[in-house]
């Protein structure tokens, strides 16, 4: 049984009643339950999409519409802690967050082989799978990756330290995340709208302990490493970044590159951190041009 606290404003377990009331569909996986969408054209080539520290599947709506458009079937899923997939027992590292997407592309049977996407968090659980599963991997795209500051900022260090996190996410972690979360688009109609759905989810019990745990056990920093034992794989790669992401910093772009070595990148004017919800268009665009270009390759 999960060993998680609850904070305040986590009224809603997660038990099989609460989960009948929501779209999508659940599966068992060695870890959980995981919360997944599988939607689109049967025949479409399949974009498997994986998300950053916060978010739920929902986070995908608007790309995977357009995606869909461009005749693409898509995978979304909300990691464990996320959404309504399961709070775990267990450190909430890298390794669980690979595991999970391995196991879901498996149990699923999915056609081979699909697209894999990241954003954000979701980047480094991207590359850790496509290490897993290259052979299985037609492509890979990023955006705005994460792995490349030196270390967690003051409050977040505050928040993980064992004596104070607990009461601190307890007390004050909703304060924290909207604060987090106003940082990561541009207009207060996105932030509104990103806060409304992401806190949402945020009422499950054990959510904010979900959170900090994975802030203390997933290694976001100098994972340089990662990026070049990915890029030495040779697999296609499509680079979307906001210009004005104040999450994952434009100027590490170069860094990225250098280290991947993408067929393509795109910086989008005017985006902050969160591109596919932002401009969920431009995004769908950029990939299905990207994957054109591999089948007529």
């Amino acid at each position: 049984m999960p060993t998680y606290y609850r904070a305040r404003g986590e009224n809603l377990p997660l038990n099989p009643d609460t989960r009948s009331r929501l779209r999508g569909s659940f599966i068992d996986l060695s870890d959980g339950v995981t919360h997944y969408e599988l939607t689109g054209p049967e025949d479409g080539e399949l974009v498997f999409l994986l998300g950053g520290l916060t978010i739920p599947l929902f986070y995908w709506d608007g790309v995977v519409d357009q995606l869909h458009g461009h005749g693409l079937r898509t995978l979304t899923y909300s990691a464990y802690g996320r959404g309504y997939s399961d709070r775990v027992a267990g450190p909430y590292d890298r390794e669980l967050f690979v595991r999970q997407a391995h196991e879901l592309v498996k149990a699923l049977d999915v056609p081979q082989p699909w697209h894999t996407v990241g954003s954000s968090m979701g980047a480094l659980t991207a590359l850790g799978l496509l290490l897993r599963s290259h052979h299985q991997t037609k492509s890979l795209t990023l955006m705005g990756p994460a792995g490349f500051t030196e270390g967690d900022a003051p409050p977040v260090r505050l928040a993980t330290m064992p004596a104070i996190g607990p009461f601190l996410g307890k007390q004050l972690g909703q304060v924290l995340l909207r604060s987090h979360l106003s940082h990561n688009v541009r207009t207060p109609e996105q932030v509104r709208t990103l806060t409304d759905m992401v806190c949402d989810t945020y009422r499950c019990e054990g959510s904010m302990y979900a959170l900090l745990a994975t802030l203390h056990d997933y290694d976001l920093h100098r994972q340089q490493d990662v990026y070049r034992q990915a890029g030495r794989l040779g697999m296609p790669t499509l680079l979307l970044w906001g210009e004005q992401d104040q999450v994952t910093p434009i100027s590490k772009l170069p860094e990225v590159k250098a280290l991947l070595s993408p067929e393509r990148s795109h910086v989008l004017p005017a985006c902050g951190h969160m591109v596919p919800f932002e401009y969920p268009e431009k995004t769908a665009d950029a990939m299905a041009d990207f994957f054109g270009g591999l089948r007529r390759a």
